[in-house]
């Protein structure tokens, strides 16, 4: 009895073969979240890191290491910071995603860093490439999702907007403030925190902490105006020891032909090339 059914296709031939060899894309496959782990928990591999003062690659005094699964930023071998701001960058720009990080605050701060930088660390998108940073460069131009952990008393939110070397729109208007605070709660202590950020090109971005949105713009742009509409994802080191066990991203960019087998119904944007029937 088990081999009825491979059976029964053969012997339909081509007026089943369609339905022995594929199947349609339902709707409940079309709306499952298929999520992509940049980070493995295993190595490094996929990423590039650039240290103000060294060239993209070289990991400066071990400061992004691997540890029990995890990314680790550590200034352990510094005696001071001396302007050593650093990132780590995912090896492939991205245009239309959500991603997810999960992180903590450890440890004191490194000597030699300002105050400002106290538990202070980032998710930085539409980056441009490591490749394309001057040697000394401390920060990409970028949006910057800033990661901030409370001092144990004074209200400190979370996954504000940051700009270096960019603005953005927000509530109707372009604004050039440097730092936009979101509505977050405060996260004191060395606890795990949930961050994602929703990114559609250069028309929304929306942040979330533990799965509820703080701030939204859209309008994304360089400080001459020209507008982002992809770039690069990247971690901060930002003078603060911090761990991340998971970086993960959905992209919202794909085939968005419902007849296509790979379809998904939460896509923003279309990629005609990326169908497959």
């Amino acid at each position: 009895m088990r081999w009825t059914q491979p059976l029964l296709c053969i012997g339909l031939a081509t007026a089943v073969m369609t339905g022995c060899n594929s199947q349609p894309n339902t709707p409940n496959q079309a709306d499952r979240e298929e999520w992509v782990d940049l980070f493995n928990g295993k190595d490094l591999d996929d990423w590039i890191i650039k240290i103000a003062g060294s060239p993209p690659g070289e990991n400066t005094l071990n400061t992004f290491r691997l540890e029990d699964g995890k990314i680790v930023v550590s200034y352990d071998q510094y005696d001071e910071l001396n302007g050593r701001w650093g990132h780590i960058f995912y090896k492939e720009p991205f245009s239309h995603y959500r991603i997810e990080v999960e992180y903590r605050f450890v440890g004191e701060q490194v000597a030699g860093a300002p105050e400002w930088a106290i538990r202070n660390n980032g998710i930085m998108y539409h980056a441009q490439s490591p490749y394309e940073m001057a040697i000394d460069q401390g920060y990409p131009a970028c949006m910057e999702v800033q990661l901030l952990g409370g001092n144990g008393t004074d209200e400190r939110h979370t996954s504000n907007l940051v700009t270096p070397g960019t603005h953005a729109v927000y509530k109707g208007e372009l604004r050039e403030d440097h730092i936009i605070e979101s509505t977050s709660k405060t996260y004191h202590g060395d606890q795990w925190v949930t961050a994602e950020v929703e990114v559609h090109g250069n028309d929304l971005a929306i942040h979330r902490v533990e799965g509820e949105e703080v701030i939204r713009y859209s309008g994304m742009q360089l400080d001459d105006g020209t507008l982002l509409h992809e770039g690069y994802i990247a971690l901060q080191a930002e003078s603060a020891p911090i761990e991340f066990r998971s970086v993960r991203l959905l992209n919202l960019k794909g085939c968005m032909d419902d007849s296509a087998s790979n379809y998904k119904s939460y896509f923003v944007a279309n990629d005609p090339d990326a169908c497959t029937y």
